[in-house]
């Protein structure tokens, strides 16, 4: 592994590996004269390696200058002070030539010469390149934002000090103070998008827009005191090593930073979802409702789930995971020594008091603390390697609590930021234990989320572009993935735990019939959230959240349940096409070995894997 710089960029890039490779041919020449002195030659690079790591490294570096806010939670503060406004014409067409550009210059490159890494990542940035200017295509930005993820809640999470946003010199704070101005204009330009979507008829569900109101115009952001606002939080913390002269200075500017940029934007954004918005908003619920929204969701299908599966098809699939899910929760059923129908089975669970054993948010975070400790036999059974970065286990802020799900925050690549997986907790006594917890954690935290992102971000064999890249199908699939081998890691050995991780399969099954059916097959939402109901061990505030969630975000839910199945099936061929010669291990090391990658690539090169040779004991 090479070192990285404070970035947490590899400290020998592109040029620094073309001085060697001419450093090795000026050596293989002398080996002619001297080869008892020197070693065998290294083969020099290709033309075609110097000009494919040349393109990726500034192809990552302008991505950067593009996406500040990606450099931030990637770990490189270059550009924490800068905020462009990315829904603008002015911003998109400078990323559409960016990305036309960087395509037109990969064409040019004679792929058989490079290595085979290098030609597999360069089939991957085509790959990436082609669909981000295929979305660009689409008019999503005329719905700038919506209830689950925005830039207003990123704004508010990184401005209150627990995200990605460093508040530790300074420098860190003028930078905040840039940005805070900065998201002064992009509440401005979305108000804009919004007013155009609303005269193209191409709008956000009414149900969705009384979400978002209530968000914007939260007393923890929203406040006639500034030093109310969660704003202030940084304020609180100020780093002891700062000056009082300089601390006066940045708690005053901080104080009209808040008043006169912050709380005005998210006021802004409120009235007008309420007074403007609101009254346009639609009553119908799935995109395919709107002007060209079939054609929009036949692309989200294809970018979330990296296949070419029909929407048809991905809801056959579901029906048919429905259906096996519920005869193993059936199982379960009776070893819990119930009666009644699973109907009976799923409100048992979910009202019963004994499945409700925690006080107070501790204990639940207590919980999933101890869980590392059990996994750990298993890990060292199924994994050659482990992430460097380290994981914290932290209750999600009280400002987002009520609408956030369970998530993982990635860890800065050089390490000066943990992983993080968050916990809503909203009520104690109400956190079910039958929820799937252990299943949740696999998931989001060991060896899911966290260990694939980490690893990825910590490889510094790839380049810098493919270490931080992200599909859905792949990083919620392996998180899935991880969740279904729970008991071979150690743990599902009580049939609460069980359930709960059948729970969140069917769950997960369940995403592929709602999604297609609201957006396809022009469901309701009260059709949607009674479907749910009749499946799963949901409590209907949850199922409510999780419909709204599709329909703000079309086609993301399927990448879970469909990852999952490939990454399964993947390693079921690799295991009867291999015999004893199958090592899981390693079948998880070639999986992870190369980051995030699209389902139809990693398929391609899992069919003629070979493991090593030593080592095939697991």
């Amino acid at each position: 592994m090479l070192p990285t710089n404070r970035w947490g960029y590899a400290t020998d890039p592109w040029w620094c590996r073309t001085i060697r490779h001419l450093a090795q041919a000026l050596l293989a020449c002398c080996s002619l004269l001297i080869p008892f002195v020197l070693p065998s030659p290294i083969d020099a690079a290709s033309p075609a390696d110097d000009a494919l790591d040349r393109l990726f490294a500034e192809y990552h570096q302008d991505y950067l200058i593009l996406f500040p806010l990606e450099a931030t939670n990637f770990g490189d503060h270059r550009y924490d002070d800068q905020l462009p406004i990315d829904i603008g014409a002015d911003h998109r067409q400078r990323v559409r030539q960016f990305y036309e550009q960087t395509l037109s210059r990969l064409q040019q490159i004679d792929l058989t010469e490079a290595t085979p890494l290098n030609r597999l990542m360069a089939e991957v940035l085509r790959y990436e390149l082609q669909m981000r200017l295929e979305e660009l295509s689409l008019r999503s930005h005329r719905i700038p934002m919506h209830q689950f993820h925005s830039l207003p809640l990123t704004i508010a999470q990184m401005g209150s000090g627990s995200s990605s946003q460093p508040f530790r010199s300074v420098q860190d704070y003028e930078n905040w103070l840039a940005r805070a101005a900065a998201f002064d204009a992009w509440s401005r330009a979305a108000v804009e998008q919004f007013r155009l979507g609303m005269q193209e008829g191409y709008v956000l569900p009414r149900v969705l827009v009384e979400r978002m109101i209530d968000q914007m115009l939260d007393p923890a952001i929203v406040t006639e005191q500034p030093e109310a606002s969660l704003f202030w939080e940084p304020i609180d913390r100020l780093p002891e090593q700062i000056d009082a002269a300089e601390r006066v200075r940045l708690t005053d500017a901080y104080r009209r930073a808040i008043a006169e940029h912050l709380i005005p934007a998210y006021r802004r954004l409120g009235k007008f979802l309420q007074e403007e918005y609101l009254p346009a908003a639609r009553t119908t619920s799935g995109i395919g409702a709107l002007p060209g929204g079939r054609e929009e969701y036949l692309f989200w299908v294809r970018r979330w789930t990296t296949t070419d599966l029909t929407p048809d098809a991905i809801f056959e699939i579901g029906l048919q995971e429905v259906e096996r899910i519920t005869a193993e929760m059936r199982a379960v059923q009776e070893e819990m020594g119930f009666d009644g129908t699973l109907h009976d089975f799923f409100h048992y669970l979910r009202t019963d008091p004994r499945f409700r054993p925690f006080r107070t948010a501790e204990e639940v975070l207590d919980f999933f603390r101890r869980l590392p400790p059990k996994l750990e036999p298993g890990l060292q059974q199924a994994f050659l390697r482990r992430p460097r970065t380290p994981l914290e286990i932290r209750r999600t802020e009280s400002f987002r609590e009520k609408t956030a799900s369970a998530e993982y925050m990635p860890g800065a690549a050089d390490g000066s930021r943990p992983g993080i997986f968050y916990c809503p907790i909203p009520n104690p006594e109400e956190f079910n234990i039958t929820s799937g917890m252990e299943s949740l954690f696999l998931h989001e935290a060991i060896p899911g989320h966290h260990y694939q992102i980490s690893l990825q971000q910590e490889n510094t064999d790839l380049p810098e572009f493919a270490r931080f890249l992200w599909y859905g199908a792949y990083g919620e699939g392996w998180a899935l993935y991880c969740e279904s081998i729970g008991e071979e890691l150690g743990l599902y050995t009580d049939p609460q735990q069980r359930i709960g991780a059948l729970g969140d399969e069917m769950h997960r099954a369940i995403r592929l019939v709602v999604d297609v059916g609201l957006h396809w097959k022009g469901w309701t939402r009260e059709q949607a959230i009674a479907y749910m109901m009749e499946h799963e061990q949901i409590a209907e505030q949850s199922a409510v959240a999780e419909v709204e969630r599709y329909m703000a975000m079309p086609g993301q839910a399927l990448s879970y349940k469909v990852g999952q199945l490939a990454i399964s099936a993947m390693r079921q061929q690799c295991a009867q096409r291999l015999g004893e010669r199958f090592s899981l291990p390693h079948f998880h090391d070639e999986v992870l070995r190369h980051g995030c990658l699209p389902l139809r690539i990693l398929r391609a090169r899992l069919e003629n894997w070979e493991p090593p040779s030593a080592d095939r004991t697991h």
